[in-house]
């Protein structure tokens, strides 16, 4: 009976402490305004930047602070990283900034399975969560996690008492068959160590290039800086394909495009993905902001087989 007191709160220490969710959060602006985030009070990227991704998120809610180099006015949202109320983990959530009658707020764009993630867009800045915020300095903290008292007596009475920072538990269970008296107590500590100079930015996927792209044989306007690169987007087209429904694809297709630039023909291989009009219509129209050139737009309209979405795209497009 002692020892399995002693295994049941060996287990529920640790889910006290469990914490590893380790999800990802995007937000990026459809309009190109540069902004810095601030998560539960802390900065951070370290400069204005359009679209951000902050890796390592272990809490299922994070209060999210936008705050605009132009002096446009904050966002002050709350960020849920749940499904249906519950935790999740490894998942890379998705939100955009938009222009709403005039304000700005958080749109939830979707979700996606972190390991699906394809991210080469040379405009996001790519940093790792640190609470300790931009510019903290190195700490090493030592705290008590939980106390466990064992007491038994020649009762026969077998009493818990666990303490944690927030619960404590007391349990009593009678044991003829023990004699005898004792009492162990056990102190769990864990220490932990951060370091931030400064937020880590993955360079590989924010370089501002002294050159810009230009695209072969493309005179027209450009929308975004590069085009995803072929490998990249043939990865990204093998996780929307191996998706069941149009939802899901739907859903993966939209979070590769909003951390890419991504050319007309590669919008319209994943339109040909979708296999209802109503989702083809729906991912053109969320690609625009997304397009590098622009002025081919026309050509998506080989993949709708109504000329109702053809003049429903060419309408939105106008009107943006």
């Amino acid at each position: 009976m002692k020892r399995a007191f002693l295994s049941f709160l060996a287990i529920f220490l640790f889910g006290t402490m469990v914490l590893g969710q380790n999800n990802n959060v995007v937000i990026y602006s459809q309009d190109g305004l540069k902004f810095t985030l601030i998560l539960n009070g802390v900065r951070q990227n370290a400069q204005p930047e359009t679209n951000v991704k902050v890796t390592g998120l272990n809490n299922a809610t994070y209060q999210a602070k936008v705050i605009f180099a132009n002096g446009i006015s904050d966002i002050d949202q709350n960020l849920y990283l749940m499904n249906g109320g519950s935790p999740v983990q490894n998942t890379e959530f998705t939100s955009a900034i938009i222009n709403k009658k005039g304000t700005y707020k958080l749109q939830f764009r979707g979700t996606a399975p972190i390991e699906t993630v394809v991210t080469a867009n040379p405009e996001q800045t790519v940093i790792n969560y640190n609470p300790a915020g931009y510019g903290a300095a190195t700490t090493v903290t030592t705290n008590t996690v939980g106390t466990t008292t064992t007491n038994t007596t020649g009762s026969g009475t077998v009493g818990v008492n666990v303490g944690v920072p927030g619960v404590n538990i007391n349990l009593n269970v009678n044991d003829p068959n023990y004699v005898g008296s004792s009492t162990t107590t056990t102190t769990t500590t864990v220490t932990t160590s951060s370091s931030s100079p400064e937020p880590h930015v993955d360079h590989n996927h924010h370089s501002h290039n002294n050159a810009p792209y230009a695209l072969p044989g493309y005179n027209g306007v450009y929308g975004c800086p590069a085009p995803m690169s072929p490998e990249d987007f043939e990865a990204a087209k093998k996780s929307i394909a191996d998706k069941g429904f149009d939802e899901s694809r739907l859903t993966i297709a939209k979070q590769i495009i909003s951390s890419n630039c991504m050319l007309c023909k590669q919008i319209k291989e994943l339109m040909e993905l979708m296999s209802f009009e109503s989702t083809k219509l729906d991912l053109a129209k969320y690609a625009w902001n997304h397009n590098l050139d622009k002025g081919n737009y026309y050509t998506l309209n080989d993949a709708f087989g109504f000329e109702s979405s053809i003049e429903e795209l060419n309408q939105y497009t106008q009107s943006h």
